[in-house]
């Protein structure tokens, strides 16, 4: 089975892992902020907070930027779960935005035309969540716009785009965002294993992030309430998570990031041979930006083409030995919220996109004779 994403593990990262395995750090160490500070050159973003998943990033991102009982955060419906959960955690509640068909990113025409529905109603939200589906970058410029006009802060689930550029800076410095959160599992750009970053250019928000992330708790006598009482001495001034990233992680991580540019390059060319080999069939195909860091490529099978439907697409595909994916079920869609009232029909373009959308194989290791192989079975699938 050719899976849709793998991890690209060297001997480099290996020896990296080992390194800290035979030295005195193995949880909190001198790799994190090695790490963070990698992810900042990167960016060029001022502040980078490692964490132990993405999730735990949006979590802590929500809960620094004040969001809570009464609150709004809007996201995209197609998504993974992990963008609109992070609100339930934090006891606010979620809305969705309907998506560009073009792109599958959330529609800053939508956007608009909501917010000024909820000024009417008195229910803006407090954070809008954009997502980078794919690796493509949203429209930020509009959102940061909309978000200075409307009063709400930004929140870019960036974690399909490391390494994507955005108006010609890299996706995470934060210029049209409060905070930009990566991922690091093994099928996206970059691997940790498991972990997450959030980044912000600002100190109050950096200073709350890494408070949140390990327990609450600070050593920093000025944070403290009391005068220290030893080198021993801290406290815990709010309440907190274990959300730290280990040394393990981090140094995997910087191993990796060494090598983000040929990864993206990799991707690109993947894209592009996609587009030559998948051109003539009955499909419909995404007209992904130059920008993007192609974590995803995703073909629509579209009845107005083909007489055969997504699922039995899938199926062949899988039958054939390509392991194809759907990302993703729109959120609203899932049981959990249904039952908080979402319904079917709330969010047309999205759900007409989910019964479309398919994902084909991408990361850096595939071959072009298995490129060749998977465009082949895709038209015998289809016909």
């Amino acid at each position: 089975m050719i899976p849709y994403g793998r991890q690209d593990i060297t001997s480099e990262d290996i020896d990296a892992v080992v390194g800290v395995l035979q030295s005195d750090f193995l949880t909190q160490g001198p790799q994190v902020p090695h790490f963070e500070n990698k992810l900042i050159t990167y960016t060029g973003v001022k502040h980078a907070i490692a964490v132990n998943s993405a999730t735990s990033a949006l979590h802590i991102s929500c809960l620094a930027l004040g969001l809570g009982p009464g609150d709004y955060l809007w996201t995209t419906p197609i998504t993974f779960a992990a963008s609109a959960n992070c609100a339930l955690y934090c006891g606010a509640r979620v809305d969705f935005v309907d998506i560009d068909p073009d792109t599958g990113n959330i529609c800053v025409l939508a956007l608009e035309k909501k917010l000024l529905l909820a000024e009417k109603t008195g229910t803006l939200p407090k954070i809008v969540m954009p997502v980078h589906l794919a690796g493509r970058p949203c429209e930020m410029r509009t959102i940061h716009a909309l978000g200075k006009r409307f009063g709400f802060s930004v929140i870019e689930d960036a974690s399909h785009a490391v390494g994507a550029q955005y108006m010609n800076t890299s996706v995470g410095d934060c210029r049209y965002s409060d905070i930009t959160i990566f991922s690091f599992h093994p099928v996206k750009i970059i691997t940790t294993a498991e972990g997450g970053a959030a980044l912000t250019n600002s100190g109050k928000l950096a200073e709350r992030l890494r408070l949140l992330r390990s327990h609450g708790i600070t050593r920093d006598p000025k944070q403290m309430e009391e005068i220290p009482q030893g080198d021993w001495y801290y406290e815990q001034i709010t309440l907190g998570f274990n959300y730290r990233m280990n040394d393990i992680q981090a140094a995997l991580g910087s191993s990796q990031i060494e090598r983000l540019d040929s990864y993206i390059n990799r991707r690109r060319d993947i894209a592009k041979n996609y587009d030559i080999l998948l051109k003539s069939l009955p499909i419909s195909l995404f007209e992904y930006a130059d920008n993007s860091s192609y974590h995803l490529y995703t073909v629509r099978i579209d009845d107005k083409f083909s007489q055969t439907n997504r699922n039995e697409v899938f199926k062949r595909m899988r039958q054939h030995g390509v392991g194809v994916n759907v990302h993703y079920i729109p959120v609203h869609f899932h049981p959990y919220y249904r039952k908080l009232g979402f319904k079917s029909g709330d969010f047309p373009a999205a759900e007409k996109y989910y019964l479309e959308a398919m994902t084909l194989p991408i990361y850096p290791k595939l071959k072009d004779h298995e490129l060749q192989f998977i465009a082949s079975r895709l038209a015998s699938a289809l016909s």
